[in-house]
């Protein structure tokens, strides 16, 4: 046997996909494009509501949000690194889904490095949401001699945990050691 890796069996990202949920349109949901367009380097693409919700005032159609996709590995890459210094390079493990997918969020595109405060634009955040695949998924999703990938060939929560904090070095906390963080913070913040 040889030591050499399996290049079929290392995981890549295939995708990152960023969302800004706006929950209506006009001057809002144009700045949160805009917001879109500096922080990703990519053109958004508008959302519309699926159904409608007169609580929310919501209606089937009308455009609620943006969201833009990345594909470009050299683009991706800049962008995770910006995005993991914004959560302090600590991610709670409850974030990584069983497909090995990572979804967080963050507060204020104000605290991506470079980015300054604009009045006319307002404060808004995000949803990223990193698609951790390894190469050969083409087949589930190819229109011709389509066919589904086998559960080894998956990226499993644990090998998604591993391999973000070897690449990227993320510490990814443990959901109760995240609770008494959190626990920490709010205390600190009601005693002030």
């Amino acid at each position: 046997m040889s030591d050499t890796v399996n290049p079929m069996s290392v995981p890549r990202i295939t995708k990152v996909c960023v969302n800004i949920g706006v929950g209506e349109g006009g001057d809002r949901l144009t700045n949160a494009e805009n917001v879109l367009e500096i922080v990703t380097g990519v053109r958004p693409q508008r959302t519309l509501g699926r159904i409608q919700n007169r609580d929310l005032k919501v209606r089937e159609g009308a455009p609620i949000g943006c969201r833009s996709t990345m594909r470009n590995k050299d683009s991706i890459n800049e962008f995770l690194k910006n995005a993991f210094w914004v959560r302090d390079n600590t991610i709670p493990s409850w974030n990584f889904d069983a497909q090995g997918n990572l979804s967080f969020g963050v507060r204020d595109y104000t605290d991506f490095p470079e980015q300054k405060y604009d009045p006319d634009i307002g404060i808004y955040g995000m949803d990223i949401n990193v698609v951790l695949e390894r190469p050969g998924h083409r087949v589930s999703r190819r229109r011709k001699g389509k066919a589904k990938v086998g559960k080894g060939h998956g990226v499993s929560r644990e090998e998604s945990m591993k391999w973000f904090s070897e690449t990227f070095g993320l510490k990814i906390m443990e959901e109760w050691i995240w609770q008494e963080i959190m626990e920490n913070t709010w205390d600190e913040q009601s005693d002030a």
